[in-house]
C-alpha cells in the first residue's frame, strides 16, 4: 500500500498493533540511518540504555529487559565490546554470568545518541501540542505494561 491509500484509510480500520509495528520499524530505521556515524545499530542502541540504566547487569537481564533472545544479546555485546563501548567482568557471586558496564567512550555514545532519539521526537511530534504528546505516551506505557503481563503469562 502506497503512502497516500495508508494516509486515506480511516485510522479505526486499523488495528492498533499494526500501527505501532509501522512506527517501531520506522523508528528502527531512522536510528540505522543516523546512527551510522557513531558506528552501532538501533539495537546496540538500546542495550546501551538498559546496560545505562542498571549498573552492572548481566547478560540475561538484558535480554529480558530488551526482549531480545539471549543469542542476539550475546552477538551484540560482544560487538559493543570490541569497539570498546563496554566492558565484561566475572560475577564474583556467579561465575558463569558477566557483569556489563559502560566504558567511558559507551557514555559518550549513548549521549551523543540521546540527540538522535530527540530528533526523532520532535519531527514526528510536529503538530501536536503538549497533552497529546503526554496522553499519547500514558496510554503506550500502559500498553507495554499489559504486552509484557500477557507474555509473562504465555510463559508460565
Amino acid at each position: 500500500m502506497s503512502l497516500d491509500e495508508f494516509k486515506q484509510m480511516d485510522a479505526k480500520a486499523l488495528p492498533v498493533g499494526k500501527l505501532i509495528s509501522i512506527i517501531a520499524r520506522g523508528h528502527s530505521i531512522y536510528l540505522n540511518h543516523n546512527l551510522k556515524d557513531l558506528d552501532i545499530n538501533a539495537t546496540q542502541l538500546h542495550l546501551l540504555f538498559e546496560i545505562s540504566h542498571q549498573s552492572s547487569i548481566n547478560q540475561e537481564n538484558i535480554a529480558s529487559r530488551c526482549n531480545i533472545n539471549k543469542g542476539a544479546v550475546a552477538r551484540s555485546i560482544k560487538k559493543l565490546e570490541e569497539k570498546g563501548l563496554i566492558v565484561r567482568e566475572i560475577d564474583c557471586e556467579n561465575r558463569r554470568q558477566n557483569k556489563i558496564s559502560l566504558t567511558q567512550k559507551g557514555r559518550e555514545t549513548l549521549n551523543s545518541s540521546v540527540e538522535i532519539f530527540n530528533d526523532w521526537e520532535q519531527e514526528v511530534f510536529k503538530g501536536c501540542d503538549m497533552i497529546e504528546r503526554h496522553t499519547l505516551q500514558n496510554v503506550l506505557k500502559q500498553i507495554a505494561i499489559r504486552t509484557i503481563e500477557l507474555n509473562q503469562e504465555e510463559e508460565r
